[in-house]
């Protein structure tokens, strides 16, 4: 475990000199770690170093809470210049003109992306609902009208009950639009993909910062649709605005239900 490297790729003499034991202890030693020779073993340590040596080897690039601030600035400006302004303006005239905007997201930050898409678009006056279970999400994609526009977030795009929903989808002539990575086989099933790209390290103990990338997608396609339809947007967020104020007193400058 001190060097995996080279225990994947030692002979099993090469092992037992390192190891200071003989031949024979080191089969005995593949067997009762579950392996059925040296030659498995070797293979699982192998698998361990594209897998799981960032959960077996202790990281030491740990740079605090400041850390957690430059992750998510560097995702940003990484994400920030993958946008490409015509499918953005395609994907918001999609949206404008749909019956209804179907929202999907399962996990952690993709759940989240899709449940803020459904609070950015009601409040401009956008029919929008979000769903986060699988079953669901199938029965709705099987169900809903040509006119309606699905929304998937998903950060891997690997995911299959959301690229089975992608398909199904399709099936019955939905547009459907993703934000995920442009590489993934989600990306690869829909009409349109909004790319975001993972920033991740060894340091598992950080949350991803990739989230913050969908939901910067989410608020341009939302400020985009606002400033599509400006006396509109305008007079939705006025009466919010008052009936949020009226509600939780507070100074005027408040978030508009944030």
């Amino acid at each position: 475990m001190d060097d995996i490297q080279f225990s994947a790729n030692a002979s099993i003499s090469e092992l037992a000199e390192q190891a200071q034991v003989s031949e024979a202890t080191i089969t005995r030693f593949a067997k009762a770690v579950g392996c059925n020779n040296v030659r498995d073993m070797k293979i699982k340590l192998a698998q361990s170093l594209t897998i799981g040596q960032r959960f077996i080897l202790e990281p030491v690039d740990h740079t605090g809470y400041q850390g957690i601030y430059e992750s998510i600035k560097q995702s940003l400006d990484i994400n920030r210049a993958l946008i490409k302004e015509q499918d953005v303006e395609t994907a918001v005239d999609w949206l404008q003109n749909a019956r209804q905007v179907i929202s999907i997201g399962m996990g952690g930050g993709s759940t989240i992306a899709s449940q803020e898409l459904q609070h950015r678009l009601f409040r401009l006056g956008l029919p929008i609902v979000a769903y986060n279970d699988g079953l669901m999400a199938r029965m709705v994609a099987a169900t809903a009208n040509a006119n309606d526009v699905l929304v998937m977030m998903s950060a891997t795009g690997y995911t299959p009950v959301i690229t089975e929903t992608a398909e199904l989808a399709k099936q019955y002539g939905l547009k459907v639009i993703a934000i995920t990575p442009s590489d993934s086989p989600l990306s690869k099933i829909v009409d349109i993909t909004l790319p975001i790209k993972h920033m991740e390290t060894d340091f598992i103990y950080k949350p991803s910062a990739s989230r913050y990338a969908m939901l910067a997608l989410v608020d341009v396609i939302s400020m985009e649709l606002a400033v599509k339809h400006k006396n509109r947007s305008r007079d939705k967020l006025r009466r919010l605005k008052v009936a949020l104020d009226s509600h939780r007193g507070g100074g005027d400058r408040q978030p508009l239900g944030d």
